[in-house]
């Protein structure tokens, strides 16, 4: 499996447009600013900065390219088939995929980091404090982290087309879900979920407070478990 991961990574670097997409994380920093007045608490630039539209939309958007990107080529030539003849494990050959976009959502929420301290402190909005910046790392690198595992479904949907436009849509639809959901059950879409997870501990301003973290976690371990049985059927019907 560490060929596998090494494989990706080499892979990555031939594709250009995969380090363009990184800057979008630098989006919400700056638009953060036409959100709060000079010397806001930093929490509440970094709700706007880090983690409302970009841990929604434009973080789930990106991983849903990315995970498209990282599985066209194999499907759109039938190479799948020449790897299974290796033979290469399944599963092995997903969660390959799987922790190129884990570490790829961890980059892009780092990058997001560093633009939300410099775009605030250099606009003049937010007074740098040790204790804040450290707080939005710890925020940045949990939501880097899950939101790589809510975005497994579409990873397992991705590998089982050969196209790029119906992964893309169902990631668009997959989010807009999400906005509708949130405001019935908070623990249907793993989206929602993560929302309580990184506001358990009611340190982020006008963010829902007193819900139940266990299941939250428990809603996107059930998602995850079925995308990735999904994957599996999807993977052996590609070797016949």
């Amino acid at each position: 499996m560490l060929n596998l991961i090494q494989t990706e990574f080499l892979k990555l670097r031939r594709n250009k447009l995969i380090w363009l997409m990184l800057l979008t994380a630098f989006i919400m920093p700056f638009f953060a600013l036409f959100f709060v007045n000079k010397g806001v608490d930093p929490r509440e630039y970094y709700r706007w900065s880090a983690f409302n539209f970009t841990s929604a939309i434009i973080l789930p958007v990106i991983l849903g390219v990315f995970s498209t990107m990282l599985m066209h080529e194999e499907n759109q030539y039938n190479t799948l088939k020449q790897l299974w003849i290796i033979p290469i494990s399944k599963m092995g050959y997903f969660f390959s995929k799987f922790f190129v976009v884990l570490v790829y959502s961890i980059c892009f929420m780092l990058i997001t980091f560093v633009a939300s301290v410099m775009v605030s402190v250099l606009s003049g909005y937010v007074v740098f404090e040790w204790w804040s910046v450290f707080y939005l790392l710890k925020k940045c690198l949990e939501i880097g982290v899950i939101s790589a595992f809510t975005m497994l479904p579409i990873l397992a949907i991705v590998a089982s087309q050969k196209g790029y436009i119906l992964p893309i849509c169902i990631t668009l639809v997959y989010i807009f879900l999400f906005f509708i959901i949130e405001g019935i059950d908070m623990y249907i879409h793993p989206l929602s979920s993560m929302s309580v997870i990184i506001g358990r501990n009611n340190d982020i301003p006008r963010w829902p407070q007193g819900l139940n973290v266990p299941l939250a976690f428990l809603s996107i371990c059930v998602w995850d478990i079925i995308a990735v049985f999904l994957a599996n059927i999807a993977l052996k019907k590609s070797e016949a």
